[in-house]
């Protein structure tokens, strides 16, 4: 009787969790339509400005700004790592972070100094396991992206590449696909990368564009009221917002989406579980009550 009390136990502990992982599924599916109508919302923003800005760099104003001055000689970079707060989220965090690493290494090769910034409680703690230099962070950033708080932690390594103690920023987050995929990327933010339509390419995919696109025939060139000076200035801030923003959002709907995922699948695995563990308990007692029966059946015959 004690393996069949064992097992009883095991299976209500199985069922607990169930009810566990099927609550946060329904809160994870509620969550994701409003995270995705939110990083759909922004997408034709970010595209347009990106757009703009990549037409900008085939112009010939006469200001330019800092950050669309290609740096031949990199000495350092800043990286932007956007993670999730928590986890329960399959392989969200997993992917995004080995895609950093190996960039990393890609970097340290190269003799590039490597600066973060983590975007997330998640890529904060793997960051500083390795022992990266981490100069800012923003944890716990809620449901909805905050700009201030965002702009707030990148305007360290804005301000270090302004002074030219860093080359270039790169931002790595997820994108959302669809529900059930999610692509990490790693795109550049600064100086401003030509020839990407998608804001969201991942770098290995900028190269490619600049290498191998046809170049177009025409030029770019616009009228700035008041001056250009003025109009660059906020487009580029815009430009770099807009960017940041889209990034955490993209990586925000693609983590309600991972969760519900991740959620039902240890549904499905705690329900099978559940019936295995139901077959093995009826099997045990039937086996019991047989032995049992036996031993009634073998004392009534010896009297």
């Amino acid at each position: 009787m004690a393996g069949i009390k064992e097992i009883r136990t095991k299976i209500k502990s199985v069922q607990n969790t169930r009810k566990i992982t099927k609550a946060m599924e329904m809160v994870a599916a509620s969550k994701m339509r409003k995270a995705q109508e939110r990083m759909r919302a922004g997408r034709p923003y970010a595209t347009k400005v990106r757009d703009i800005a990549a037409n900008l760099m085939q112009a010939h104003p006469d200001y330019s700004h800092p950050y669309m001055d290609e740096r031949p000689n990199v000495r350092g970079v800043g990286i932007v790592v956007v993670s999730t707060d928590k986890g329960l989220c399959g392989g969200l965090n997993t992917n995004i972070m080995r895609l950093v690493l190996a960039r990393l290494k890609e970097f340290e090769k190269q003799g590039i100094k490597v600066q973060a910034t983590a975007l997330g409680n998640k890529g904060a703690g793997v960051l500083t396991r390795i022992g990266a230099n981490l100069v800012s962070q923003e944890v716990q950033l809620g449901d909805t992206p905050n700009l201030a708080r965002l702009i707030g932690a990148l305007k360290v390594q804005i301000d270090d590449f302004m002074d030219g103690k860093i080359d270039a920023i790169y931002i790595a987050t997820n994108r959302f696909v669809n529900t059930m995929k999610q692509d990490p990327s790693f795109i550049r933010l600064l100086p401003l990368p030509s020839g990407l339509k998608d804001p969201f390419q991942s770098e290995s995919v900028i190269e490619q564009a600049d290498t191998g696109a046809a170049k177009p025939s025409y030029g770019w060139d616009y009228i700035y009221e008041p001056d250009s000076k003025s109009v660059i200035d906020d487009l580029l801030m815009r430009y770099v917002e807009g960017l940041v923003y889209q990034a955490v959002a993209e990586n925000m709907a693609s983590e309600q989406s991972a969760r519900m995922v991740a959620m039902k699948s240890a549904s499905d695995n705690a329900k099978k579980v559940i019936g295995e563990l139901e077959l093995v308990y009826n099997k045990t007692r039937q086996a019991a009550i047989t032995k049992e029966i036996s031993e009634i059946v073998g004392g009534a015959a010896a009297v």
